[in-house]
């Protein structure tokens, strides 16, 4: 995208359908990056009108005001007030949302009143007349002095006519604020010296909120001292604003508006299902409900394309032995690259199903609800309803979930929700958690459909979510902060997921999934690789004379004798005097060397896990397969405990471990970032781990 091309921003409430238009405008041509010096995603795109004319469009945060309430908001504010700024627009596309005509129209006038050349996007026409409203766009048009087009950002009907009329930009013909008789005593001279804008409107609305705007603090003290002289309150003239934007935008709508016979619409709907949905007893039954079975479909719906996923791995490292020769490289592609690679690849069909449907709750409103029922419950534990955004976010990925929390303006509260993120069992545990519950759990069913095995991940995930928020009670009596926070959220009504949106994010987070942990994987495959391949001085020749003697022997089948010596060659490796050497600390969680190893490494990704067992029992010279793997460790006899290696206490320390332990350097770096402290993430990564070890201690002496 050239910088020559004209910049134009969307503007717009959440929930307006304002990303949607941004996908429909942009298609595929799209970066997503940070606006300059803050964490706040940037969304950037591109697109053509019919006649070729290209153009750059920015996709602002939603906002519902010129008046920041969270850093979003403080980030899209900057970038419309400022004609300085990197992103500043050369006009605005202001998206408006046709069932909430009048509280949408609050945010129109503000910006139009900025001067900036706008058009008005009319979205969701559809579901307003549904509800029994129709709206004349000519009248609209007329009344706000700027351009509007009725579209349908779902449906993509009227962007091309939209796209067209980009050139018709143009600065508001009306006006519909005027300050007061004070601030105009005050003089706008006077406020754009000290602000350093040449815009009435601009001047008054950054004077008489410059506390909620993050440039201008160095600015505060002077408009203080202006105020005070004239006696003006700066509050009180915010006030005024409103007072005076919503007359006029009343006097508006009686001529843009009309009832019309209503049908059993969209709120009409919304209205009967948050009966019970938002019901303080059936909206958490049916909330626990909704969850149990996001988690019986991962189970249910994958099992099929793991199964086959499963066996073309399996089929491959065999082919790789049989048909190169048998030395280092070959041993080094099929244990090492094939079986690490083929231990991540097979969860993908989980991974996608659970981004896909919680991609479903958040389309169709539902998580919207999630949090207006939850907001007093975790108030009282130090967060609010805002933190279950980033909460439920948190059983996908804790990274994008830790910096959702960026929109709690409140600092005790974000921070908390940051340290107790963690806590929701990610997507990366998934395998992890899947693999170990086949050794404790049968494949049994209840009713024929109910799966015992995922009621025990339900277990898992809300053992999680107990336990964050018993860790935010605690944070909540040792954080101190005096400022108090309000929560406001808008319910949107229900609507029909878009399914082009969920297919996308399910393409999206599996390619993520694959391409990032691969990344590590291939790392960490050729690192474990040299580690059980290779010892210290001569040992593993040692190993092979000792066996080359025993063959000559034919005491032993050859297979045996292969077997013994790849062991003893992986005990002498420096995998294992690695794992040895970590024993002593880890034998009271029941885990042997290898186990020790496959937790260490996990710690660059917990999904790494699975691979890495992979790898270290496939060195056995077994073709790697899960199925496989979990036979040879439940056949493998710990001498130390006579039990198998992977027994159930163990596989249920283990689990025990995995939910709790931050087993992610990456959730560390973000946690630094959005902290721009190393405090918080070196308090986060103790107390995780000192919880995870105590409580798999516990865990497994119990049922030893």
């Amino acid at each position: 995208m050239s910088e020559g091309k004209k910049k134009i921003a969307l503007v717009g409430n959440p929930n307006s359908g304002k990303t949607s238009l941004f996908n429909a405008l942009t298609g595929m041509n799209q970066k997503v990056g940070n606006f300059p010096g803050v964490t706040v995603d940037k969304k950037v795109g591109g697109f053509k009108d019919s006649s070729g004319k290209g153009y750059r469009v920015i996709d602002l945060p939603g906002i519902y005001s010129l008046s920041p309430k969270s850093l979003d908001e403080d980030v899209a504010c900057k970038v419309l007030f400022q004609p300085e700024a990197q992103e500043h627009p050369d006009g605005v596309i202001i998206v408006i949302d046709a069932s909430n005509l009048k509280r949408n129209l609050f945010l129109a006038t503000q910006v139009i009143d900025l001067g900036i050349p706008a058009i008005v996007a009319l979205n969701m026409s559809d579901i307003a007349e549904k509800s029994g409203v129709s709206i004349d766009n000519k009248a609209l048009e007329e009344k706000i002095g700027v351009p509007v087009m009725a579209i349908n950002a779902k449906s993509k009907e009227g962007v091309s006519e939209l796209k067209d009329r980009i050139d018709e930009l143009q600065p508001g013909k009306v006006t519909f604020f005027s300050p007061s008789d004070k601030m105009k005593k005050l003089g706008n001279d006077l406020l754009k010296d000290i602000l350093n804008v040449d815009h009435d409107y601009r001047a008054f609305k950054l004077s008489v909120s410059i506390n909620r705007y993050s440039w201008l603090e160095d600015k505060q003290n002077a408009l203080n001292r202006a105020f005070s002289d004239l006696d003006i309150n700066p509050k009180k003239e915010e006030i005024l604003e409103i007072s005076e934007r919503y007359r006029k935008i009343g006097k508006i709508l009686p001529f843009v508006m009309a009832e019309v016979a209503p049908g059993d619409g969209p709120k009409a709907i919304t209205a009967k299902l948050d009966k019970y949905l938002t019901h303080p007893v059936y909206g958490f039954i049916i909330f626990v409900a909704v969850f149990f079975l996001l988690f019986q479909a991962v189970f249910s719906f994958a099992a099929y394309p793991m199964d086959m996923i499963d066996y073309a791995f399996g089929w491959l490292s065999g082919a790789v032995m049989d048909a190169l020769p048998s030395n280092m490289l070959t041993d080094f592609l099929a244990n090492g690259i094939v079986a690490g690679i083929g231990g991540i690849v097979i969860f993908v069909p989980q991974i996608m199903i659970l981004f896909g449907l919680v991609t479903l709750l958040e389309d169709t409103g539902y998580m919207a609800r999630v949090s207006f029922m939850n907001d007093r419950f975790l108030r009282s534990v130090g967060m609010n309803g805002r933190s279950v955004v980033p909460l439920v976010s948190g059983f996908a990925c804790a990274i994008p979930a830790i910096m959702a929390a960026r929109n709690i303006d409140n600092w005790k509260e974000r921070m908390i929700t940051i340290m107790v993120t963690p806590l929701m069992s990610c997507s990366a545990r998934l395998p992890v958690y899947v693999f170990l519950v086949g050794f404790i759990v049968p494949e049994e069913y209840y009713f024929g459909f109910i799966s015992l095995q995922g009621l025990f991940m339900l277990g898992l995930y809300l053992l999680g979510l107990l336990l964050g928020i018993g860790v935010a009670w605690v944070f909540n009596l040792v954080l101190q902060n005096k400022v108090q926070s309000s929560f406001i959220l808008e319910l949107p009504t229900y609507r029909a997921p878009r399914w082009g949106n969920v297919w996308t994010s399910m393409i999206n987070k599996g390619y993520t999934f694959v391409t990032e942990a691969g990344k590590v994987i291939l790392i960490i495959s050729i690192l474990l690789w040299g580690l059980s391949s290779f010892g210290p001085g001569n040992a593993m020749q040692k190993v092979d004379e000792k066996y080359d003697k025993m063959a000559q022997t034919e005491q032993h089948t050859p297979q045996h004798i292969e077997t013994m010596r790849n062991t003893e060659k992986l005990e002498n490796s420096y995998a294992g005097i690695m794992g040895r050497a970590i024993e002593p600390a880890i034998q009271p969680l029941g885990f042997d060397w290898r186990i020790g190893i496959a937790v260490v490494t996990s710690f660059a990704a917990r999904e790494v896990f699975v691979g890495t067992m992979s790898i270290l029992y496939s060195v056995e010279g077994e073709a790697d397969n899960i199925q496989a793997l979990k036979e040879k460790m439940k056949n493998s006899i710990n001498p130390r405990t006579g039990e198998a290696y992977m027994s159930i206490p163990t596989a249920s320390s283990l689990l025990i471990f995995y939910v709790i332990a931050m087993q992610c350097m990456s959730t560390l770096a973000i946690t630094k970032r959005e902290t721009n402290s190393w405090k918080w993430p070196i308090l986060q990564f103790s107390y995780l781990t000192v919880m995870a070890y105590v409580a798999s201690l516990i865990t497994y002496q119990a049922l030893v």
